[in-house]
């Protein structure tokens, strides 16, 4: 039996035993992780308040030292999560909005306490205001952030999923496919398509069941209880069409979803904004430059700085191994391309023998990496104390030099050779709009495990959507795709 057949029915008999299951019982996880996450704030609100009763009160305002915070606060901390949002469904799970919601609401708990005090002259214990609140906040924010970390690695597994179809044309189905079994942790589980006209029972494309047509979106819905329509742009589905297909969906539980014609944008890029009544979606400019991209190059030298005064011990250990133990150099300067196409030389340990660039044309037919980046995952040019430090990419640190003086960044993408450059495509010609970088997206999303389109993908979707708060998320995650050592070789 044909391969694409046998997953065809494998989603046919997925769709069936998920509708068997039904909507309510797929979603009933739902109301138990809101608890869960209330109940969460709850006791953070408790240790918070338990903490700034502790600390020792100065002043006229010690006699005021009550321990009713201990018992208000998490009454007061959940009503104004209740108030900022925080806990509806739309918002939890994946995105930035949760977390900027508990951090609005925090705020204006504080400007609240504050004002009402000064109001009617109550002397709020400084250690409530200084202590408690600001501790509540991070708290609650790293809670969520486990419950979310928690949840994805549920999904990851198949767990909690929600099924769902997609509707429009091959190719933007099929990329749009291709992305959700790329981000697992949005938990969509697409079980079929509709195309623009129903073709023959049994048809299959991409590997999915093809359900229907787009006149059958509505009965496709009931028939498998889906969860989700993910519609694409399409001429056929036009502003009339969708208001009749969201209509017919309305009584069903499915919700529908409006995919942009744009992708691999996010964050602040992308806003809706009325015109005459007609919502569109705007796209700002990326910044290239500016005062955003000072602070990015300030925060950059001042924590590579910072990182090499604090790790010079590491860094004399290691080049005193380097030296050691092998022949040749200590550190590898290799010419690589960075912003505007302008070369300049990377720093690293040497983890290779020194003839190392002389012997890769007799292991070119051995590449392990994608068509462009030459990787293999035993190379027999690695030293033994080099395979140690890229396991750990420790070979790594002596770019802080780089960032220091200005040719790298701590986070963007990787820095290509001149070979690799001259293959690029269009798209990947983004790249060199932005400082190369130690760490970025490509590290922490699979590494040298990564095909070229998809590292293309990766460094493409940064260039367009970076921010400081985007750099440090990636330099979180590096911690730990350090540690697992996935794709570092």
């Amino acid at each position: 039996m044909p391969r694409t057949e046998v997953v065809a029915r494998r989603r046919f008999w997925s769709a069936a035993r998920l509708r068997g299951e039904g909507t309510a019982a797929r979603r009933a996880w739902r109301k138990t992780y809101v608890r869960r996450i209330l109940l969460g704030d709850a006791l953070v609100a408790v240790l918070a308040a338990l903490v700034g009763r502790l600390l020792p009160e100065q002043g006229p305002l010690a006699a005021h030292h009550a321990p009713w915070p201990v018992v208000v606060l998490p009454l007061v901390w959940v009503a104004a999560m209740v108030a900022g949002r925080s806990y509806e469904e739309r918002f939890l799970w994946v995105g930035p909005e949760e977390f900027r919601r508990v951090f609005f609401a925090a705020a204006l708990l504080l400007a609240s306490v504050g004002t009402v005090s000064w109001a009617f002259k109550l002397e709020v214990a400084r250690s409530f205001v200084v202590v408690a609140l600001p501790l509540a906040t991070v708290l609650s924010l790293l809670q969520r952030y486990a419950q979310r970390a928690w949840l994805h690695r549920q999904r990851a597994h198949g767990r909690y999923q929600q099924t769902a179809i997609l509707v429009g044309h091959r190719n933007g189905a099929a990329e749009l496919h291709a992305q959700l079994v790329r981000q697992a942790q949005h938990g969509l589980r697409v079980i079929g398509v509709c195309l623009p006209t129903a073709p023959p029972a049994g048809t299959v494309f991409d590997g999915l069941p093809v359900l229907g047509g787009f006149a059958d979106i509505a009965d496709v819905v009931r028939r498998y209880e889906v969860d989700t329509v993910a519609v694409l742009p399409s001429p056929e589905l036009d502003g009339a069409a969708l208001r009749r297909l969201g209509w017919d969906l309305e009584t069903t539980e499915a919700e529908l979803l409006l995919a942009p014609a744009v992708t691999e944008f996010a964050g602040p890029r992308v806003g809706i904004r009325p015109v005459n009544g007609l919502p569109l979606l705007h796209l700002e400019r990326p910044e290239f430059r500016g005062l955003r991209r000072v602070t990015k190059d300030v925060f950059d030298r001042s924590v590579a700085l910072a990182a090499v005064v604090v790790l010079l011990p590491v860094l004399l250990v290691l080049a005193l191994a380097v030296k050691t133990t092998s022949r040749g150099p200590v550190f590898f300067r290799h010419e690589r391309i960075g912003r505007a196409g302008e070369p300049f030389h990377v720093l690293k340990f040497r983890s290779m023998v020194a003839d190392a660039d002389r012997r890769i044309e007799a292991l070119m037919a051995q590449n392990e990496g994608n068509v462009v980046q030459f990787k293999m995952k035993r190379d027999p040019r690695v030293t033994r104390v080099g395979a140690v430090m890229r396991r750990w990419s420790l070979d790594e640190l002596p770019q802080l030099l780089n960032v220091v003086g200005g040719t790298m960044s701590l986070v963007g993408p990787r820095p290509h050779v001149t070979r690799e450059v001259e293959q690029y495509g269009f798209d990947m010609r983004r790249r060199l709009l932005v400082k190369p970088g130690i760490t970025g997206l490509w590290q922490v999303s699979g590494r040298s495990d990564l095909s070229w389109d998809d590292s293309v993908r990766i460094d493409v979707r940064y260039v367009e959507n970076w921010s400081l708060a985007l750099d440090l998320m990636i330099l979180g995650k590096t911690l730990g795709a350090v540690l697992r050592g996935s794709g570092a070789y």
